[in-house]
């Protein structure tokens, strides 16, 4: 429209100008009348046609409500403008100085008045435009939010849009980190880059979800080498092309070395250490998913138990400077195979500690991770996006929760101050009910909960039963006895150990046990180790099961004694 006007005016002065330098008669009226009708003429026609365009895609734009009216959500504003999918309907914004003003031609209103505004404006949708605030402020509002049972989207973090990684148009839908996460402490320097800068590094179970965050974290601190070392391939090749394009974008010389290998392989995990001249271990190898343990005794055993002892002698051999052992909530007080299993791999590594003090040994304990493989809140989302229903083992059931990239780093500052079998323990701030959680997860994705009150709401929570192995809490600590350290939410515990000796006994027995996949002694033995495992159901190993059901079938015992007729009968000449 500048552009026409100046154009107009421009030529309109041309005339001027020419009937002045020509002494030609021209009436005052005549330039104002060019104008207005080159106006009408040019410019009419195209601002019609978009007056139009803009009438017919408004009603086919979805009508959304911005929250917060701050210059974020200005811009956001600006944006849906040109795009094609969502218009914005009006502002929402905590500041009552803002109550009522017009921005950008829309009202805004406080908070209070959501239900009215999204009830007069037909909004099927809120953008949450806070890229800027803290996550505690954030959770509280967002808890607010979900109450309304209207779908959510946030624009990418601030930190995020200054570094070019995202754009201010990019909306996502809110995470459940948004309604669990918590402000990060800030890393402190000298713990976070103790282990790592200008060393070599190895991470074990490279490719999993807490291995993976671990290696994103140490790239950013500068070691030399990072050997990622993963029994998986697929996940061994994801997370080599992810560090390496980030090293690539970054200008960062650093030496990505991906491995595939088992750590149950002591000459392996050697010959690799002593190739690379490993200095510092994080050892993320596990199997981590409580009932496929319960079901897959001896290969969970093995892996979490003789993984961790094979990897830990390793490193001693080959002059490791430094072992981590990422550890689980699981561990203490344990009614499943998979944490008494990470319970003796404590107690191995606190073994090897007193046998030798070349290498440091130390152990982090932690909770569920938001997001990790296994986890119920992508198992949650799947659920609602399917209709329903959301599967819930047990309503009192609650656990501890923390984001994915807050673990890894408290994981390696815990690692830095650890010497001799030292047990950190993380704070996970308080537990949740995972019945609240998915009550929050369905309204968060704009649906509501279906009940008997209810009948007409869209997804059903089904309670199915604790699985074998499943505890309805977790504790972090056995005997209670804690103390502080540097970082506030770093704290070490004192656990019982064992002496060497009996440790080595415990797990030659077990080796046997396994080897011979004699399930009843292997219990016996986890029975009998210091973890205080209180079993909450028989043994639930599947291949177990199935030959112990097969003797026990009603024709088993009959071909039994028919096998034994025939094998004593004495043969007719």
């Amino acid at each position: 429209i500048l552009t026409m006007v100046a154009g107009t005016l421009l030529s309109a002065g041309t005339m001027v100008v020419s009937a002045y330098v020509l002494d030609l008669f021209l009436p005052r009226t005549v330039p104002v009348i060019y104008c207005a009708f080159a106006l009408l003429l040019c410019g009419g026609a195209r601002t019609l046609a978009r007056a139009l365009y803009n009438q017919s895609t408004k009603k086919l734009k979805t009508p959304v409500i911005i929250y917060g009216a701050g210059s974020s959500g200005r811009q956001l504003n600006s944006s849906l403008q040109y795009g094609n999918e969502y218009r914005a309907v009006a502002f929402v914004d905590d500041n009552p100085v803002l109550h009522n003003a017009m921005l950008q031609g829309l009202t805004v209103f406080s908070a209070n008045e959501l239900p009215q505004i999204i009830a007069r404006f037909g909004a099927r949708k809120l953008l949450l435009a806070m890229p800027s605030m803290p996550r505690q402020r954030r959770r509280e509002i967002v808890e607010g939010l979900s109450e309304l049972s209207i779908e959510m989207l946030t624009i990418p973090g601030m930190a995020d849009i200054v570094s070019g990684k995202a754009k201010l148009s990019e909306l996502h839908e809110v995470s459940v980190e948004d309604l669990l996460g918590r402000d990060p402490v800030a890393p402190f320097p000298e713990l976070i880059t103790a282990n790592i800068k200008d060393k070599v590094v190895m991470v074990t179970g490279a490719g999993g979800s807490i291995g993976s965050e671990l290696c994103r974290q140490i790239v950013q601190q500068q070691p030399t080498t990072l050997v990622l070392l993963e029994n998986s391939e697929f996940s061994l090749y994801q997370i080599d092309q992810e560090l390496n394009n980030w090293c690539r974008e970054t200008h960062c010389d650093i030496r990505i070395v991906p491995i595939m290998a088992s750590v149950q392989r002591q000459n392996r995990l050697e010959a690799v250490m002593t190739a690379f001249g490993v200095q510092t271990v994080y050892h993320a190898a596990a199997c981590k998913h409580v009932p496929l343990v319960e079901y897959n005794v001896v290969e969970g055993v093995r892996n979490n138990v003789f993984g961790t002892w094979h990897a830990a002698e390793a490193a001693i051999n080959c002059g490791v400077e430094r072992f981590v052992l990422i550890s689980t909530d699981k561990a203490v007080r344990p009614t499943n195979v998979m944490g008494t299993s990470k319970r003796i791999a404590e107690l191995v590594l606190q073994g090897l500690a007193q046998r030798q003090s070349a290498t440091r040994f130390c152990m982090v304990r932690f909770g569920n991770v938001l997001g990790s493989s296994g986890s119920v809140v992508p198992l949650f989302k799947r659920q609602i996006r399917a209709g329903g229903p959301i599967t819930l083992t047990h309503k009192d059931i609650t656990r501890y929760f923390m984001t994915i990239p807050e673990a890894a780093q408290l994981v390696i500052q815990a690692g830095a101050m650890g010497n001799d079998g030292d047990v950190f323990v993380l704070d996970m701030g308080e537990p949740v009910r995972i019945i609240d959680l998915a009550k929050k997860m369905i309204r968060l994705m704009g649906y509501e909960e279906k009940t008997a009150d209810n009948p007409n709401g869209d997804i059903a929570i089904n309670i199915t039963g604790l699985r074998p192995g499943e505890k309805l809490y977790e504790e972090l600590l056995i005997g209670g006895d804690e103390a502080e350290t540097q970082h506030p939410r770093i704290r070490t515990a004192s656990e019982v150990s064992l002496p060497w000796p009996e440790v080595l006994e415990l797990l030659q027995a077990l080796d046997a046990a396994c080897e011979q996949y004699d399930q009843a002694a292997i219990r016996e033995l986890l029975l009998s180790a210091p973890t205080a495992f209180n079993p909450q159901s028989g043994i639930c190993d599947v291949v177990w099961v199935e030959n112990q059901d097969k003797r026990q079938a009603p024709g088993a015992q009959e071909d039994q004694n028919l096998f034994a007729t025939e094998s004593t009968e004495p043969t007719e000449k």
